[in-house]
C-alpha cells in the first residue's frame, strides 16, 4: 500500500509542478488560468488520494472525496467566472491566439 500512497504523491507533486511551470510559462493570462486549473486541480486530487490511501480510516477517506469532489465542482466555474471578469475588464488575449470566441458571441448579428 506504501508503494500505491508514494505514486500518487509523486504523481499529485508532478502535476503540481506542471501547473506552477504552466503559470510561469504561459503567454496570457487566460493561458496560465488553464494550466493552473487543470494540472493543479489533477495534482491536488492524487495528493488526497494519496493522503486517503496512507491513513485508511473511514473518516480520513470520506473527507478526501469529499474536498476532491467539491474542489472537481468549484475550480472550472471559479476559472471561468475569473477569465470571464478579466476579459470584460480588458485584460488582453496573447497575439497569436488563433481566435477570439467571446468577441464572436457578442458581435450583433443582422438576422435578427
Amino acid at each position: 500500500m506504501s508503494i500505491l500512497v508514494a505514486i500518487c504523491m509523486v504523481l499529485g507533486a508532478f502535476f503540481g509542478f506542471v501547473a506552477a511551470l504552466g503559470v510561469n510559462r504561459m503567454p496570457d493570462f487566460y493561458m496560465r488560468m488553464h494550466a493552473a486549473t487543470k494540472a493543479g486541480a489533477f495534482g491536488a486530487g492524487l495528493m488526497l488520494l494519496a493522503a486517503a490511501l496512507h491513513f485508511g480510516s473511514v473518516r480520513a477517506t470520506v473527507t478526501a472525496v469529499g474536498i476532491i469532489v467539491l474542489f472537481y465542482l468549484t475550480t472550472p466555474v471559479a476559472a471561468q467566472t475569473i477569465s470571464e471578469v478579466a476579459y470584460r475588464k480588458g485584460v488582453k488575449l496573447w497575439p497569436k491566439s488563433g481566435r477570439n470566441q467571446l468577441a464572436e458571441d457578442e458581435e450583433p448579428s443582422g438576422d435578427r
